[in-house]
């Protein structure tokens, strides 16, 4: 007996130290917001390879890439960038307002090139390009005129001393998508492989160019297809019907659920709680963004939960029903409802596996947010639940079938 009751006491610590640290991720941390819920631009785009370029899995992996580090020089930490089909990208950025700057962003070539310039402003072919850039960042000049200051990588630093070396006196063009920027004239061997880019530049340009060609040059010709900005108040709007529909239906599961099992029923309550604290610290904890299908994701684990909690009631009830006591019951009952949880839990998870492995976008979110509800339900259920209601029986020796929902057994 004090070896059963030591081991009950580590279950409560660790379920203690669960619901602590689940309490701590979901308040410390707001889940994020996607496109539908905070409003923000839509892009869709497609890639149209030139000049016999493949456009293969690599090549559209490259694409995803650098539109990503793009989207990052945006600033905007809850964007999404998805292949969508063979050729086209999806592009989501929550909480921009300028939709204009955002397309200008994505869409840019954004290729610095190397040249040599004459007297009569001819430009010579291409010595070095943005390929050979290591960093570039916003700087300013003696008279705080903002510039971009540049960095290029070991080789390229190498062949940009080698130009310069062999080139002196002439003037270096440095252009951007084939705009001359600056050309200055070759006094000697630059070493090391920094320089500036000066021009007529804001502030917001040259951050805007820095971080272009921070991102690098799009490796495909991308064309946009479609935009769309959604506005935040549709997003509230969602949000305000979705507490609406949370609140409701956690009220109405609430009362059922205590009518029906009594004791267990509060047990459960509390355990969904739990549940609700699980699930946004792990969505919180990955990262995740929540959107409206990962919402819809999160009401329907919801009914899953309360759904296991129902096969372990009923399976109690069963023993009460043959007369054996609370305590053995409530044993009993989790022991036989473990194998139909964790099929029917299983089943649901290679479907959310499936759904998130074939689908895109909005149903990837619902995929996630469901099989994180399932885990956290299946959790809650066979663990938080069973180590509460033994808790209850054990501290205040409830022997009462009646307590139970099991009647004409007081």
């Amino acid at each position: 007996m004090a070896k059963m009751r030591k081991s009950y006491m580590y279950r409560i610590i660790f379920v203690a130290i669960v619901i602590l640290s689940a309490t701590w991720f979901s308040i410390t941390k707001p889940v994020k917001l996607g496109l539908d819920l905070k409003g923000g631009v839509y892009v869709l785009l497609e890639a149209k390879p030139e000049n016999g370029q493949i456009l293969d899995k690599e090549a559209m992996g490259r694409l995803i890439e650098v539109l990503n580090r793009r989207v990052n020089g945006l600033g905007v930490s809850e964007s999404s960038v998805q292949q969508v089909g063979d050729k086209r990208v999806m592009v989501e950025l929550p909480g921009i307002t300028d939709t204009e700057k955002a397309i200008d962003m994505i869409g840019k070539t954004a290729l610095m090139e190397f040249k040599i310039q004459s007297s009569d402003g001819t430009l010579g072919p291409t010595l070095l390009t943005g390929g050979a850039l290591k960093s570039s960042a916003v700087s300013y000049d003696n008279l705080g005129r903002p510039q971009i200051a540049f960095e290029m990588t070991l080789e390229g630093a190498k062949t940009f001393a080698e130009i310069t070396r062999n080139n002196v006196g002439k003037q270096l063009a440095i252009t951007m998508d084939g705009e001359v920027q600056t050309a200055p004239r070759i006094n000697g061997e630059i070493a090391g492989g920094r320089g500036v880019i000066t021009g007529n530049y804001t502030v917001e340009e040259a951050k805007n160019t820095a971080a272009l060609l921070n991102a690098g040059a799009l490796p495909v010709k991308a064309e946009i297809l479609e935009t769309r900005s959604v506005g935040a108040t549709l997003g509230d709007e969602s949000i305000a019907a979705s507490k609406m529909a949370g609140i409701i239906a956690l009220a109405l599961i609430a009362t059922f659920m205590v009518i029906f099992y009594r004791l267990p029923g509060l047990v459960a309550n509390l355990a969904l709680i739990c549940f609700g604290l699980i699930t946004f610290a792990t969505l919180n904890f990955f990262d995740a963004t929540l959107t409206l299908p990962g919402i819809a994701g999160i009401i329907l684990s919801v009914g899953m939960a309360v759904d296991a909690n129902v096969i372990i009631f009923e399976r109690i009830k069963e023993e009460l029903r043959f007369g054996n006591s609370v305590m053995a019951s409530v044993e009993a009952g989790f022991k036989k409802a473990f194998s139909t949880i964790t099929d029917s839990n299983i089943t649901t998870l290679i479907i959310t596996t499936i759904l998130f492995t074939l689908g895109t976008g909005p149903v990837k979110g619902f995929a996630v947010t469901l099989s994180i509800g399932v885990l956290a339900s299946m959790f809650t259920a066979i663990t938080i639940t069973k180590v509460l209601l033994r808790g209850f029986v054990m501290i205040f020796k409830i022997d009462k079938p009646i307590l139970f929902g099991v009647r004409g057994k007081e």
